[in-house]
């Protein structure tokens, strides 16, 4: 196992352990944090945890692993380059383009470099960033639902 590839899944490791313990629903939603490389990060839901009366993805968690999968991204993104911080949801938007019948996945598409620098400069200068991000949702590799999310990272109390 090469040493890149041994950091990724320390950091990923990392990520489940922080979302079991300090994001419990996500043992309630049977989330797994699939992978995170140049494409983005990948969270997987089944669909029996997350099934609604119709036998189909129920909306609420659908946007519940879209905001984490977002959530996820800033939070790695932050751990990567040695700064802490609380990470939040300002706002967000979700668009169903169709029912969700099988497992699904939700992918946070990387952000431009010149919007990681912004939020990086805003933690450093002004001790807070924002970033808005996409994330894609599909089953069986079929576009679904497409989310977008504003984050916004807060230096965290302990690193004063």
């Amino acid at each position: 196992m090469s040493w890149r590839r041994a950091m990724m899944s320390d950091e990923l490791g990392a990520l489940r352990a922080k979302l079991a313990t300090e994001i419990p629903v996500t043992l309630h939603l049977g989330l797994e944090v699939i992978g995170h490389d140049a494409g983005g990060l990948t969270l997987a839901a089944p669909l029996s945890k997350n099934v609604n009366h119709q036998g189909t993805a129920f909306a609420g968690s659908v946007n519940a692993v879209a905001t984490l999968a977002g959530w996820g991204w800033v939070w790695l993104t932050l751990r990567r380059s040695g700064l802490e911080g609380q990470v939040v949801l300002q706002d967000s938007t979700i668009q169903y383009l169709r029912p969700i019948e099988t497992d699904f996945t939700a992918t946070c598409l990387p952000a431009e470099d010149a919007e990681v620098e912004r939020l990086l400069a805003g933690m450093t200068r002004r001790r807070r960033g924002r970033v808005t991000l996409r994330v894609e949702i599909r089953s069986r590799a079929t576009l679904v639902a497409t989310f977008r999310g504003r984050y916004v990272a807060l230096v965290a109390a302990s690193a004063d």
